[in-house]
């Protein structure tokens, strides 16, 4: 599957209408906001049709899918948008989700997932911007009773507004992208994802900005968050590393500014399974029998070019630029 997808849930009571990306969604907040009502309503239209009082409004099909031989039924769910309620009242319904193979079961699909849970599923990689709260929108006057109208709004979305004390970039990516950051002269430390909120709780890396792809950290970012609390840290999210050069239109290719307009009308979810894969593989495609040939593994040279980095300079959050120069970490 691919594409951005809209949805309407409504009976005559309440109305859900939201739009849908990627191939993971994740549903989270305090109970009682509606998630549960939500996939219930979505289930009950699965069973009974239009005789439950329940309509469903999608260009691709909605399914909902529990705990029960779970791994009979996945593999004939096919170019659908698969609903999972982890937290729902049916308490054998929980925690399925987690597993490695569930996991695997999902990457090799060509569905998409909304999964609604309090909880981080680490064996899914799930963007940070696909992670939505469910909060109540309008209401309107239907049959003497006021229908609610709810939709999603998305938990992570603030860009960093770093501090005059910002002293390091930490970077999650360990090849490319650190390259870049510890070529400007920003005291920079490479330090890989799981490693970030580790990091983030030694006082030598107080006031730290760290930088990680977005379509990977949603598992990392409320502990992330959650450590800001007691700390002084930023958090900046980009797509990827990729993404940020893709979007300084280094090569002036004209197919490249028509994906990144909507990625998601380009993205296969079978074939790829994280956005942050697929910038990668298209800026080392377009770039390959160019100057400016990539490859993740080790940056080459020419983007270290005072023009080349500049360019990419000003995709990046502005305090960035005006950093103090520092010696590099290891």
């Amino acid at each position: 599957m691919k594409g951005r997808h809209e949805i309407v849930v409504r009976n005559a009571r309440i109305q859900y209408r939201f739009f849908i990306e990627r191939n993971i969604t994740i549903l989270c907040g305090d109970s009682a906001t509606g998630k549960t009502t939500l996939i219930d309503m979505i289930l009950q239209h699965q069973i009974s049709g239009d005789q439950s009082g329940v309509e469903v409004r999608s260009d691709k099909p909605c399914v909902v899918l529990q705990v029960m031989n779970w791994q009979m039924i996945l593999p004939t769910i096919h170019d659908s948008i698969v609903f999972i309620d982890e937290g729902g009242r049916d308490e054998k319904n929980q925690r399925f989700v987690c597993p490695e193979a569930f996991a695997d079961a999902v990457q090799h699909s060509d569905c998409y997932y909304v999964i609604a849970t309090r909880a981080n599923l680490f064996n899914l990689p799930y963007s940070i911007q696909e992670i939505y709260g469910i909060r109540n929108v309008s209401g309107n006057r239907y049959q003497e009773t006021k229908r609610l109208y709810s939709a999603f709004y998305p938990i992570y979305s603030s860009p960093p507004e770093l501090s005059p004390q910002t002293n390091i970039v930490i970077v999650e990516d360990n090849n490319a992208g650190f390259d870049f950051f510890a070529r400007q002269n920003i005291r920079s430390l490479a330090a890989g994802k799981s490693n970030i909120a580790k990091l983030l709780c030694e006082e030598s890396y107080n006031a730290a900005l760290a930088i990680s792809d977005g379509p990977a950290f949603g598992t990392e970012v409320s502990i992330a968050l959650a450590l800001q609390k007691a700390r002084s840290f930023m958090l900046y999210l980009p797509e990827s590393f990729e993404w940020l050069v893709l979007k300084a239109d280094l090569l002036h290719d004209k197919m490249i500014r028509e994906i990144l307009e909507d990625p998601s009308a380009h993205v296969v979810s079978k074939d790829i399974f994280s956005w942050d894969r697929f910038f990668t593989a298209l800026q080392t495609e377009r770039s390959r029998d160019t100057w400016l040939r990539y490859s993740k593994r080790s940056l080459n040279p020419n983007y270290t070019q005072p023009s080349v980095m500049e360019r990419i300079g000003k995709i990046l959050p502005a305090a960035l630029q005006a950093m103090p120069n520092h010696t590099i970490e290891e």
